[in-house]
């Protein structure tokens, strides 16, 4: 049988990822085998898509940017495999009515896996939204409080000051605590902190991506009534974390558990159905949960991302598995720099530095523009601390492979050695 053209119309789609030539065979039932110098494509009667694939992963950078972030590589070639047709079903996701039954099935396995990772009980609902995190800046005073409401704020890095600035539209917050003079370095013990006995929420931001402060505990809301929410954006499913301990949570999935586009709210359902007037639609907890997240076309394809990233953290053995993972990365890279005799510095007090962002400087600060640069030629990126801050930092997040966090190490000591 002749070689298939790739300019044919019916010619099979090739796509190429780090070496890994993906090919899926033609909606075809005739059996053929087809050879060429540098791909092969098999076909068989069958009607749903083969993948073959030679894995070889040289093309593929270790990426240390804070998000959108590095995704599990296993589930990126998965994705590529059901893009085409997904499951059978002549489709790909992005192409799906997301009322239909195959995105029906998509979106509830993915909210089943999840409940299944953090142990989330019936009383709470499972939201998948857009806007990202700062929208919930919004959401979450809009919905829990009326305009003259007391809520406290414990502000430890910037996404806590902007969640601060963004409720005084809409409530009347007080930031009880905030690291801004000491520049974020350390969280306050929680027996000093002057709570509001009236505050309707205490919100916190449970680590804070660009100063690298993360909460090993939880501070508890003085109000009995009170509830306490957190911004889990770049730790959430890190690890396990008590749900019940919380009124709502809300996690932008970009950093990591999808791309960016999908935002996860975790909210008690007793507190659905309070918004204030004024509300959006589109920022009515009550009306997504009504839905089922499906009030109007979300987005599916990072929904089904997510979905995909939650099944390889199950078969990781769940979120107690996954932080001993995280513990051994963020202790290599730590111990690295606490070791280097001052030539690089980590200015997080260690008991609440982040296993998720190490943010470092050099004690030599002129060399940062060469440590980027020799760092990016070993294929190392995103190295770069935010524009705030400026120095280093390294976002290790769950699908960071522990071979990521120690050709980092190598190269630091190299480099040290080079410029000490």
């Amino acid at each position: 049988m002749a070689a298939t053209s790739l300019n044919a119309p019916n010619a099979p789609l090739l796509q190429k990822t780090h070496q890994t030539h993906v090919f899926l065979k033609p909606i075809s039932t005739i059996p053929c085998q087809t050879s060429a110098k540098r791909f092969s494509i098999s076909c068989s009667p069958t009607t749903q898509d083969r993948l073959s694939v030679q894995s070889q992963s040289q093309d593929r950078v270790f990426n240390f940017a804070a998000g959108p972030a590095t995704l599990p590589e296993n589930v990126l070639l998965k994705a590529q495999s059901e893009l085409y047709n997904w499951h059978g079903s002549g489709m790909s996701v992005m192409e799906m009515s997301h009322r239909g039954k195959d995105f029906r099935s998509i979106i509830e396995k993915a909210e089943a896996d999840l409940r299944s990772l953090l142990n989330i009980p019936e009383n709470y609902a499972v939201l998948f939204l857009q806007g990202g995190a700062t929208t919930q800046f919004a959401a979450v005073p809009l919905n829990l409080c009326a305009p003259g409401d007391s809520v406290d704020y414990l502000v430890t890095g910037s996404w806590g000051d902007k969640a601060f600035k963004e409720a005084k539209k809409y409530c009347n917050p007080k930031v009880i605590w905030s690291g801004k003079s000491e520049n974020y370095v350390r969280v306050p013990s929680f027996d000093g902190l002057e709570l509001n006995p009236n505050a309707k929420y205490l919100h916190i931001c449970a680590n804070e991506t660009i100063y690298g402060v993360e909460f090993k505990d939880y501070p508890v809301p003085r109000n009995p009534n009170g509830v306490l929410v957190a911004d889990m954006s770049s730790n959430f499913c890190s690890k396990p974390v008590d749900v019940t301990k919380f009124g709502l949570i809300y996690a932008g999935a970009q950093k990591n558990v999808g791309p960016s586009g999908v935002c996860i709210v975790i909210v008690r359902k007793d507190l659905l159905g309070n918004a204030q007037e004024s509300t959006p639609v589109m920022l009515d907890y009550k009306i997504h949960a009504d839905n089922n997240s499906l009030y109007n076309t979300p987005p599916c394809y990072g929904i089904y991302m997510c979905g995909l990233v939650f099944e390889d953290l199950l078969k990781q053995g769940g979120l107690e598995e996954v932080e001993k993972k995280n513990q051994k990365k963020a202790g290599i890279l730590y111990n690295a720099i606490d070791e280097s005799k001052g030539f690089y510095r980590c200015p997080v007090e260690k008991s609440v530095r982040s296993l998720m962002n190490v943010p470092f400087t050099l004690e030599k600060s002129e060399l940062g523009a060469e440590f980027l640069k020799e760092a990016e030629k070993e294929k190392m990126v995103q190295l770069k601390g935010h524009r705030s801050v400026g120095g280093m930092r390294a976002s290790i997040y769950n699908a960071m492979p522990l071979a990521g966090v120690e050709k980092l190490v190598a190269f630091m000591k190299d480099f040290q050695a080079k410029h000490a």
